[in-house]
């Protein structure tokens, strides 16, 4: 049934929420950890599903509190969510429930005949990941043949009734492809395009040469700000990732939804109005948040409700305050409204939050003075999902040469030699 065929859901019955000031309105749900491309940059190191996962009809349950507690909107995302054997039910009982469905996927097995039975189900937008140009993508999802199936899975969905969008991880392996990149995705006629940074999380922590440089931003946001004024011309919503910012001059154009906006950063909103739940039924408040630190709870032990009111791990955001903040984050101008930037990026970085090196701002101020910060990686990830190794910031002239990493053969030829 479409969409449009629906009637309108009854007004769902509220559960034990005690702070009406925050709610998840926006909820990302790991549906299974399962996945078909072994990407080289994957936070949760996707690939095989956790143990014990939940089941289709317990999943269901999770859709039913969701609702209760006034979720707006669920993105579905894996691993694969599509590989999950319930997401249909899923879907339509987010549907029925009055919550928006939508879907995040690298789209490789995004066919003609998947795309239509999503749509019936009533999925209702899609963000396909596209990290690149050709052979670049397909080096990231370390897949071959992955670029054209998710330019290809684009066009089933649109044609399906799905609206459809793009989504691409910002790193040295791709960011000078940019441009050509925003000229493929026009083609395709895509509604909106996230663009976000590659964090040393999961995979990508095993592989710091794929990582940006702080000092790095001071040519690519430019740029995102560049191709935003072309997306808004061609009637495309550009929007940077929640990791992208903060506070450079082209602030207001980065984060304002219509031309000429003034919006602009408002602090990490994990805990507050965003929730991550993983396959196994741990909850979060942000899906990319470690999962050694900031899991508050579990569905089949605890209502989402009660998790979400009464555990530190996930209101630590919503009575964060300056004296929090460490580092440049704790002497920043902005530090009362940025609060520290993206959570999940600075404790990937630093093995905590409250002071995140991936700033426009920050980047200009140390410019200024000649100087720059580079990041050196101290202490390896131990190979888990969304897990973190930890850098130590130099700060070096500006115009430093850069130190050559090896790349990851040659750090496994050293292992292999002695």
């Amino acid at each position: 049934m479409k969409p449009s065929q629906r009637s309108e859901p009854s007004e769902p019955r509220r559960l034990d929420v005690v702070n009406e000031q925050f709610r998840p309105v926006y909820v990302v749900w790991e549906l299974t950890l399962r996945c078909d491309q072994p990407c080289t940059h994957c936070g949760s190191r996707a690939g095989d599903e956790r143990e014990r996962e939940l089941s289709t009809d317990e999943a269901l349950e999770v859709v039913k509190q969701l609702a209760a507690m006034g979720a707006r909107e669920v993105v579905l995302i894996g691993g694969e969510a599509y590989l999950h054997p319930g997401v249909h039910a899923v879907i339509a009982a987010l549907a029925a429930a009055g919550v928006t469905p939508t879907m995040t996927t690298g789209g490789r097995g995004v066919d003609e005949a998947l795309a239509r039975s999503l749509a019936g189900a009533g999925l209702s937008r899609a963000s396909v990941s596209i990290d690149g140009v050709g052979s670049t993508h397909d080096r990231m999802r370390a897949s071959p043949g992955s670029f054209a199936a998710a330019t290809a899975a684009v066009g089933h969905l649109e044609a399906a009734g799905v609206r459809c969008g793009a989504n691409t991880n910002l790193n040295r392996y791709n960011h000078g492809e940019l441009e050509e990149l925003y000229e493929h995705l026009r083609a395709l006629r895509i509604e909106s395009w996230q663009v976000q940074l590659t964090v040393p999380l999961g995979r990508a922590a095993d592989r710091p040469e794929m990582i940006l440089q702080p000092w790095e931003l001071l040519d690519v946001v430019p740029r995102v700000a560049a191709l935003k004024k072309r997306a808004q011309a061609d009637g495309i919503l550009l929007m940077p990732g929640n990791n992208l910012g903060y506070f450079g001059p082209e602030e207001a154009l980065l984060r304002s939804l219509e031309p000429g906006g003034t919006d602009h950063w408002h602090g990490c909103q994990a805990g507050r109005y965003v929730m991550g739940i993983e396959s196994d039924g741990a909850v979060k408040g942000c899906p990319s948040l470690q999962t050694s630190h900031y899991v508050g709870g579990h569905v089949r032990e605890s209502s989402i409700a009660k998790i979400w009111n009464e555990r530190s791990e996930l209101a630590f955001t919503r009575d964060r305050t300056v004296e929090d903040l460490w580092g440049f984050c704790r002497t920043c101008p902005f530090a009362e409204t940025c609060l520290g930037g993206c959570s999940f990026t600075a404790h990937a970085v630093f093995g905590k939050p409250g002071n995140d090196p991936y700033c426009h701002f920050r980047a200009r101020s140390f410019a200024k003075n000649g100087q720059r910060e580079r990041l050196v990686r101290r202490r390896e990830a131990p190979g888990l999902p969304f897990d973190h190794a930890i850098f130590e910031v130099v700060v070096e002239p500006l115009d430093a040469p850069e130190p050559v990493l090896p790349t990851p053969r040659e750090r496994l030829l050293k292992v292999v030699r002695g």
